[in-house]
Order: C-alpha cells, then structure tokens, then sequence
C-alpha cells in the first residue's frame, strides 16, 4: 500500500492515468517537435541550404505582408475612409536610451545659460568672427590643400604657418589681434587626422577625430563656391552637450548669410558622428513636351505644348569630412592643468543605442 501511494504521489498532474497507453501516444503525437536551426546542422552544404531556404521565406513573408497593406489602403482610399497607420520602422535613432540631458523647448535654463555662455557676443552679432587656421608643427600631405579649402568654406578666416610655436603663444597672439576663434588643423602621417577648435579669448576648447576626407578635387561633378557668406545648417544637436558644440561650431561662420550666393554649409549630427557638406543650389528651367488632347490636331507641332518647369538641385562643392568629438575642455588649450567638461572613453562605446550629442 505505501509503494503504491508513493508512485501516485510521483507522477505529474499533467500525465494520463497509468495504463492507458493509447491517450499517451495521442500525448506524444500532438507534441510538434521543435524546428532545426541552421546553427545546428554540422554538414556545411545543408546548412546554407537551410539559411538559403529561411531566408526566402522570411523575403516572401515580408513580401506578403506588404502587399496586404497595400491593398488595405487601396481600398480605403476608394471607399473614403481614413487610411490605416503607417508603421514606423525600428532605428538605433528611435530606440536610443532615454538621457536626461536632452534639451526641451521650454528649458528656460537652457535659454539662460546661452545668454551668459562664451559664443553669445559673437551670436548676438556684437562681434564679427574672425578666425584663424594653423597646423601642427610638421604639416605635409594633403594637410595644405585642405586648409585652402577649409578657408574658402570660413569667411574672414586667415592663415599663420605655425612653424616651431607652441600652441599656448598661437593663442596669445590670436587673442592679441582680436580672433574669436583658432582652429588647428593635425596632420599624421602626411594626412589630416585630428581637428581642434578654441573659442577665444576664454574656451572652450573642442578636439575632434577628423576622418573620410575628400577633397574637391575628388569629389566628381564638384562645383566652386564663391565669397559669400554661407548659410548654415546644424542637424540632430539635442542634448545639453550638443548644443554646446552646436554653438561653438555656429560662432566661426558669420550669423547675416548672403542668400544670393546660394551657398549652404551643414553639419549633420548622426550616433555622435558629424559629418560635413558643402553645396550650392542651383535654379534650373527645364521644358516638359506635354501631349494635347485636342483630336483635331494634325501636325506634331501644335499636338505637343512644351511647359517649362524651374527645378533646384544641388551641387557639392567639398571638402567632405566626418568629425568625432573625442574632448571638451574648460578654457583655451592646457594639456596640463586643463579641466575637462567631457571625455569620450572606450567604456562609453559599450551600447550601440547610447548617445551624447
């Protein structure tokens, strides 16, 4: 008797009843067994026959479900009603992590700090930029060509060879001939591979990882930009520490842009990448043949009407280049006793969703 309660006592309450060996094969029939995964297939040939085939299926299915919602909203839009929701895709952007230093419209301190911050007299147009280019002491390379380059883009920018200055006496004598800001341009290697820029007379100083330079005459159907003021273009500068750099890079171009010269200068912020472009647009009138309606027409000339049509397109006139903000000093540059307001470390790259500018 005490065996018996024992093996009662064992068995699950899910399993049927001892001896009914019949509802136990139904038991195990209705049981699918789980799909092989190509992971686990060790013949090499069969396994990427197996993601080949997983593959079209996952396309087809994707194909399928297009087409139903294309078909959806056809037939919304014939029967007038209200089209359904468009589905937003996943992005690293619109699943970043949340950060707190994100600016908001109405951050009131934020608009008090940039009326006390160093750019506001140059933003305020109480100064004129004025800017001044040098490089580091061993400049060879492509480092000329895209310093000639960079001062076409910068207007009221000037250029001193640095010779065997140190950095500390390039910002003494900036500050001495009234410059609002030094940008140096590092070479390694015979290339341009870093990019500083000090906010003068007080800093900040901002030290930039330059890289994917293109040059003009590289770039294929390049334009030439003339000597007016360029309009800018700042995208994605969200956080606190954004619009810092935002401004900081906004406070070397002059703030009245000639619109005539059509020239439009941008920095586009993208996962902490920022990447420039250099364009001017363009106004063309295009004539489109239109072919008449009229059935009575007999000659060719009067059966098309040509319309013109003004189009704009662009037309890129480089340099092109990629910054990376690697530091963000307080004041001019110290390597010394130089206080840092940030610092891009390597455990700071351990999410991808992870943003801070």
């Amino acid at each position: 008797m005490g065996m018996a309660k024992e093996r009662k006592r064992r068995q699950p309450d899910d399993a049927p009843p001892p001896g009914d060996d019949g509802e136990r094969r139904e038991h195990r029939r209705d049981k699918k067994p789980d799909p092989v995964l190509p992971s686990q297939i060790k013949n090499k040939e069969k396994r990427s026959e197996m993601h080949a085939k997983l593959k079209r299926e996952k396309k087809a299915q994707k194909r399928k479900l297009a087409r139903e919602r294309d078909q959806a909203a056809k037939l919304s839009a014939d029967l007038g009603e209200q089209p359904p929701e468009k589905q937003v895709p996943r992005t690293i952007e619109n699943t970043r992590e949340p950060d707190e230093t994100v600016c908001r419209p109405d951050d009131q301190e934020l608009f008090a700090g940039n009326d006390a911050d160093e750019f506001n007299a140059v933003l305020k147009q109480q100064i004129a930029p004025k800017v001044l280019i040098t490089t580091c002491r061993f400049n060879s390379g492509r480092g000329p060509a895209f310093i000639e380059e960079l001062m076409q883009v910068i207007p009221n920018s000037h250029y001193v060879k640095r010779g065997t200055y140190e950095l500390k006496k390039i910002v003494e004598y900036a500050n001495n001939r009234g410059f609002t800001s030094l940008v140096v341009v590092h070479t390694n290697r015979r290339e341009p591979d870093a990019l500083l820029i000090i906010n003068l007379p007080d800093g900040p100083t901002a030290h930039f990882k330059l890289s994917k330079l293109v040059l003009r005459k590289d770039i294929k159907n390049h334009g030439n930009p003339t000597s007016h003021k360029p309009e800018l273009v700042l995208n994605n500068f969200t956080t606190r520490l954004g619009h810092r750099i935002g401004r900081m890079i906004q406070s070397i171009f002059p703030q009245d842009p000639n619109f005539r010269g059509r020239r439009v200068v941008t920095f586009h912020n993208q996962r902490d990448y920022i990447f420039f472009r250099h364009h001017r647009y363009i106004f063309e009138t295009k004539e489109n043949k239109i072919a008449s309606k009229d059935k009575k027409a007999k000659t060719s000339e009067s059966k098309s009407q040509p319309e013109k049509q003004v189009i704009c397109r662009l037309q890129e006139c480089g340099p092109r280049f990629t910054l990376k903000l690697i530091t963000l000093q307080h004041g001019t540059f110290d390597t010394k006793s130089g206080e840092y307001e940030w610092v891009h470390k390597p455990d700071m790259d351990t999410s991808r969703r992870r943003f801070f500018l």
